[in-house]
């Protein structure tokens, strides 16, 4: 079994650093599922330190393309559709607005970039190019399914997921969800309480960030320091998100140390 830390998140304090760096140099040394467990067992007394700061993963083969569905007409979708009525060579019916409701979800997926580089978007065909007709109509179908279950469900909870973005890849020969799904990272949410077709929405994700960016900065030289109301804008918004969708109170790591 291969192991390599894939995410963590860390909640550093007095106690955290020397431990935690020993734990994770263990992981990676570990060559054997036995080996692992022995080196796991060797800080179960840590338990609760290192809950929530680090995950075990598989190594897997990255399949590059950014998985997006859209269920909604918004962001670089709703640029496209106004300048030739396509979303990543989708005909799109005429008349559509900002934030109208497609007819159907879509899959338009985009390039997988490099560090620095911009995701490009593309369409199906050329989807199909780059990684194989199978694995294309894999993601594909994944895509729309996870997207559809998890859009009928957040109605429920009066949010509109209105677009989302999926990453997957190949281990042990079976295409699976490798990275982080439908949170605000990912994901458009809207509150469907508000909701007016023809208009930009009030969101719970980070499109906060994104209008700062686009108001503050021209694209070009070093990226700016985001300011700290933006910064806690941000945390509020993610914070309702997730009360309002799974109906639970959040509480943050650091409060649980």
């Amino acid at each position: 079994m291969e192991v390599r830390i894939e995410s963590m998140i860390c909640v550093w304090d007095d106690k955290i650093p020397t431990l935690f760096l020993e734990f994770v140099n263990l992981l990676t040394l570990s060559t054997s599922e036995e080996g692992l467990r022995k080196s796991v067992k060797e800080f179960a007394e840590y338990r609760d330190y290192l809950a929530g700061r680090a995950m075990l993963v598989k190594k897997a083969q990255t399949i590059p393309i950014e998985c997006i569905v859209r269920g909604y007409l918004t962001g670089s979708g709703k640029k496209t559709y106004d300048e030739n009525g396509t979303v990543c060579g989708i005909q799109l019916p005429e008349g559509l607005t900002e934030a109208s409701k497609l007819p159907e979800p879509l899959f338009t997926p985009s390039t997988k970039a490099e560090i620095g580089d911009h995701d490009e978007n593309i369409s199906f065909e050329r989807c199909c190019e780059i990684v194989g007709e199978d694995i294309a109509a894999q993601i594909r179908d994944l895509s729309l399914k996870i997207y559809k279950a998890a859009a009928e469900y957040a109605a429920t909870r009066g949010i509109i997921i209105a677009d989302t973005k999926f990453e997957f890849g190949v281990i042990d020969g079976k295409v699976t969800l490798i990275d982080e799904c439908l949170t605000p990272d990912s994901s458009r949410f809207w509150p469907a309480a508000s909701y007016e077709e023809g208009k930009i929405q009030p969101s719970y994700d980070k499109q906060f960030v994104r209008n700062w960016l686009k108001a503050n900065w021209d694209m070009t030289g070093e990226t700016p320091h985001l300011p700290a109301e933006v910064i806690d804008g941000t945390s509020e918004r993610y914070r309702e998100a997730f009360q309002i969708i799974t109906g639970s109170q959040f509480t943050s790591m650091k409060e649980n140390a």
